[in-house]
């Protein structure tokens, strides 16, 4: 009769300590950014018709709401808005609140166009950007 080492104990003890390797390496993992969401208090912006014009300045406040999955609002977050026509761009940065007030001067629709879409994109370290290309519609009026 023969004997035969058995390298089970040895596989296990090396299985346990990649096991071991494993788990420390994915609770030392950074934790993924959390989503975040903007809003405004509207959803349809009016601009006078002034073709002919060219003096008249308009300006408009843009409230802007940057908040979380829970609805807490998220402050110190960067917040850029492009005008419709993509040509000028307006930012501010958030309260606490995660309230800001972007000022907004002789927004443009795209050429032949009589209505367009402000872009927006929201950026806070530890939270995923919030982008989106329709973010209130532009109508003249």
């Amino acid at each position: 009769m023969r004997f035969f080492w058995c390298p089970l104990p040895l596989l296990t003890v090396v299985g346990l300590i990649g096991f071991c390797t494993i788990l420390t390496a994915l609770s030392n993992a950074p934790t993924p950014p959390k989503p975040m969401y903007a809003t405004a208090n509207m959803s349809v912006l009016s601009l006078s018709s002034t073709e002919g014009d060219s003096n008249t300045e308009t300006n408009l406040s843009l409230p802007v709401k940057v908040f979380d999955s829970e609805n807490r609002g998220i402050g110190d977050a960067n917040v850029i808005a492009w005008s419709p026509d993509r040509k000028k761009a307006y930012s501010g940065v958030t309260y606490l609140e995660g309230n800001v007030i972007l000022k907004i001067s002789n927004p443009e629709l795209p050429p032949g166009k009589a209505e367009g879409y402000i872009k927006i994109k929201v950026m806070r370290e530890g939270y995923r950007d919030f982008t989106s290309d329709y973010f209130l519609k532009v109508i003249r009026s």
